[in-house]
């Protein structure tokens, strides 16, 4: 379980928040293309009463630092830098939650994810070598004739 803020209990206002996400966070999360990773984040949560007693609360995360996740070509391991916000904003009717907990782990984690290059792979030349000459031996260089 990771920070969750009770937004029931929450005064209105702007609160900050800054924590330190680790890889024992990141490696607990089943079904994740992240291996581990060192992540700093930061929310402002902003609760304004509206009339009639309605509630709204607006979060703005940022989420920076390096995520480790598999090369798609040698499937080595390798780092992605994360540098990434968001603002996203709720009413009290749309929480889904039933205590009306945010965890800002988890959405720190989502934004992340997100944001991730759909390929992971090394820059040129930074591949496994031996899985580089592999994969080299199996390439098509040269055009094969069309049969008729």
């Amino acid at each position: 379980m990771g920070k969750l803020l009770k937004l029931d209990t929450m005064e209105a206002g702007k609160h900050r928040f800054a924590w330190h996400i680790d890889s024992a966070y990141l490696k607990a999360i089943e079904h994740t293309e992240l291996l581990g990773g060192e992540l700093d984040a930061e929310a402002q949560v902003t609760v304004s009463e509206e009339h009639l007693g309605n509630r709204n609360y607006n979060v703005q995360l940022k989420v920076n630092g390096t995520v480790q996740v598999t090369c798609d070509r040698c499937l080595d391991e390798m780092d992605i830098a994360v540098d990434v916000q968001d603002d996203m904003t709720e009413d009290a009717q749309t929480i889904e939650t039933k205590q009306h907990e945010i965890d800002l782990d988890w959405l720190a984690y989502e934004l992340t994810i997100v944001n991730l290059p759909l390929v992971h792979s090394h820059q040129n030349g930074g591949c496994n070598p031996n899985m580089d000459k592999l994969l080299q031996n199996h390439l098509c260089t040269t055009e094969e004739p069309e049969e008729l």
